[in-house]
């Protein structure tokens, strides 16, 4: 396991290699947020994989963009 801190959240594992605008980067993907569902208009869509989107919700599954539904 590596260093999580406040500032650089689950980065911290990487240390000083790869550069801070790579570990910004992934920071802003992995944060998890959370999107509107198409088929139930709730809050609740996640990103399962890259590209597949699934509905905590309703269970509704459907293929989108890699980091946006969209």
């Amino acid at each position: 396991m590596g260093k999580r801190t406040k500032k650089v959240g689950f980065t911290g594992k990487y240390g000083a290699r790869y550069g801070s605008k790579i570990k910004e980067r992934l920071i802003k993907i992995g944060t998890q947020k959370k999107y509107k569902c198409p088929e139930c208009t709730k809050i609740a869509l996640r990103r399962e994989i890259s590209g597949i989107w699934i509905c905590k919700k309703c269970g509704a599954k459907f293929a989108g963009k890699a980091y946006k539904p969209t």
